[in-house]
């Protein structure tokens, strides 16, 4: 018998689609969140704009998710097991980018209101991502 090691056991493949989606919605969640600060074209011309605000908050996700069991075999079975894994998935995650977002880009803040709106926004919106995955597949 092998032993699968940690990370085996908390990756499986058949959750990709899953992976893909969670990632897409996030993205779009931290995009319109920053577009509530900066206009469009401040954007367009600047991309890093955009890419200061997701990056610490995705680099959080590629951590925390696997760790978690978020694209665990459990993760991927139903939806009663898969929106649990993600929300425990995501708060770390968001704590992680917080603190990336506080020592890399100081001068973007972490103010009480921002960490209330990513923590509940990001449950959110995976949630719901994760929940119309299952009833429309």
């Amino acid at each position: 018998m092998s032993e699968q090691s940690f990370l085996e056991q908390r990756l499986d493949a058949s959750t990709w689609p899953i992976a893909v989606g969670d990632i897409v919605v996030l993205l779009a969640f931290i995009f319109l969140g920053t577009l509530s600060h900066w206009p469009l074209d401040a954007m367009l011309a600047d991309p890093t704009i955009y890419l200061a605000a997701a990056g610490p908050f995705l680099l959080g996700w590629v951590i925390c998710a696997p760790l978690i069991g978020a694209y665990s075999p459990g993760g991927g079975s139903a939806p009663n097991s898969s929106i649990p894994l993600a929300i425990r998935s995501w708060v770390p995650a968001a704590i992680v980018g917080f603190v990336v977002r506080y020592v890399a880009l100081p001068q973007r803040g972490v103010e009480p209101v921002f960490i209330g709106i990513m923590l509940v926004g990001g449950a959110v919106v995976i949630s719901a991502w994760r929940f119309l995955y299952f009833k429309l597949r």
